[in-house]
């Protein structure tokens, strides 16, 4: 039985900051810290170009969660209870409440805004773990929900991801023998969204060079993806997006912890890394 949460987390004041950065000699990553800790950057060491989007609130690699319609509008669209982990589609940011940084990891919690209502979800919190290893970023999310209002089951983002535009094919296995060695696809979404079957849990945006960002999301097969026409660069208006989507319900006592992993290079560099992680049990 689902234990009743019957009080609101305690509101807690934000911590400014400018964005916080972890390096190896391989990656670097980086989160916005006045955007709920939100992923904004995504790199390869030494120089290589900052391959995600961040052009509003909503654009990073973030949480986002959906619940019932609760009068708001994002925009003149008539939208639902979506506490987003960066903030509201006006620009309100997230704020952050505590952060941990060692040499090896970083650790952030946030009280993330009601995407079309504007509100802080104050009876929400997301956590996210971050590590290097080599090549590898291993992202933890978590969110906890003490809310007492029983939401309808709603397709989750676990979570969001918005690369930059340039990045413009989506490559995949979607057959019935994973991990094989079989033939990927690739193919190029168009908007809006449109599902797809990531069949080994991973999928990863390339540019024309074959080379791009990969990110293997153990235990959720399916996505939605799509592309938005327009400028590239990281706050371009363009980007390409996808996320790999369960149904959950969200109801008191709601919590969910999921590890996703990102790395840069060819489809083939991606899958190889993607599977060493698998035989290992990570």
């Amino acid at each position: 039985m689902v234990r009743l949460a019957c009080l609101l987390l305690a509101s807690v004041p934000a911590l400014a900051a400018e964005p916080a950065f972890l390096e190896n000699d391989r990656i670097r990553i980086g989160v916005d810290l006045e955007s709920g800790g939100s992923i904004f950057h995504f790199s390869e060491k030494p120089d290589g170009p900052n391959l995600l989007n961040h052009a509003d609130r909503g654009r990073f690699i973030q949480q986002s969660y959906y619940g019932k319609p609760d009068g708001s509008k994002w925009v003149e669209k008539p939208w639902c209870w979506n506490p987003v982990q960066g903030g509201d589609y006006k620009g309100k940011p997230a704020r952050v409440v505590e952060k941990k940084q060692t040499d090896d990891s970083l650790y952030v919690k946030s009280v993330p805004v009601n995407w079309a209502g504007g509100e802080d979800v104050e009876e929400c919190r997301m956590e996210e773990w971050i590590f290097l290893d080599g090549p590898i970023a291993t992202i933890r999310f978590r969110f906890v929900y003490k809310g007492e209002a029983i939401h309808p089951p709603k397709h989750q983002e676990l979570p969001a991801v918005f690369v930059d535009s340039t990045l413009a094919d989506l490559v995949y296995y979607k057959g019935d023998q994973p991990w094989t060695g079989a033939a990927l696809t690739m193919d190029r979404p168009g908007w809006p969204n449109e599902p797809r079957e990531a069949n080994e849990e991973w999928a990863a945006w390339v540019g024309p060079d074959g080379r791009g960002i990969g990110v293997y999301f153990p235990g959720n097969p399916q996505l939605t993806t799509y592309r938005h026409p327009g400028k590239t660069g990281p706050k371009g208006g363009g980007c390409s997006y996808f996320a790999p989507v369960r149904t959950m319900q969200i109801k008191p006592g709601f919590e969910h912890d999921y590890t996703i992993h990102l790395t840069i290079g060819t489809a083939a560099e991606i899958r190889q890394r993607f599977g060493e992680l698998r035989k290992a049990g990570d």
